[in-house]
């Protein structure tokens, strides 16, 4: 059996490691605000054959 100093020298250890919890960190240095990239029209419109080629690769898997 240990002898009490060491147990208590042991949590003495511990709670200087552990005792306190960390400081919080507020919500403005976790969040970083950026604004949206600019619509690009080309990049939105795709290839109108793109969607008919995936509902097929869809079905084949399925089927």
């Amino acid at each position: 059996m240990q002898d009490r100093s060491t147990q208590d020298g042991d949590s003495a250890v511990r709670h200087a490691r552990f005792g306190a919890l960390p400081e919080r960190i507020a919500y403005e240095d976790m969040v970083e605000v950026k604004p949206a990239s600019p619509r690009a029209p080309e990049r939105d419109t795709g290839d109108p054959g793109a969607r008919n080629l995936l509902t097929c690769l869809a079905w084949d898997l399925v089927l």
